[in-house]
């Protein structure tokens, strides 16, 4: 239970990269204590992508703070640009990937938690095949 606020800077969390791009939880349960979702920020430098997954019990929101990112929804690509952001629904299918020549930052979010950490995301590729895929549709 959260009892007291905490900051946390982007520099303190150590950047994860198994799906492919960077994700950093920047707020969390394991870096914060929170227990209703938690809030990142995802890095994708030019051709890189988050490998395709899904969430069975949380909506993701996605808000493009840098560069041009493409949000793969059920295999139909949505374009956003800086301050724009989409609503990803809970069980939607969807690839994070950067088809441009500079960086992307997006901040996200999701919500509520899964009641199991395993629960809450489903990979329905691997990070490999998402850089192929984004590879080919450069």
């Amino acid at each position: 239970m959260t009892t007291t606020h905490k900051t946390v800077a982007r520099a303190d969390i150590e950047p994860n990269r198994r799906r492919g791009a960077e994700i950093r939880v920047l707020l969390g349960p394991a870096t914060v204590g929170s227990t209703s979702g938690f809030m990142g920020v995802a890095t994708l430098l030019p051709g890189e992508s988050i490998a395709e997954h899904y969430h069975p019990y949380s909506e993701e929101f996605v808000y493009v703070t840098r560069g041009t990112l493409t949000v793969d929804l059920d295999g139909e690509p949505v374009v956003l640009g800086v301050d724009e952001a989409v609503l990803i629904p809970v069980d939607t299918r969807h690839r994070l990937r950067n088809n441009g020549t500079e960086e992307v930052r997006a901040v996200f979010h999701l919500g509520p938690l899964a009641p199991r950490p395993e629960l809450g995301h489903v990979d329905t590729e691997t990070a490999e095949q998402s850089a192929a895929f984004t590879a080919s549709a450069r």
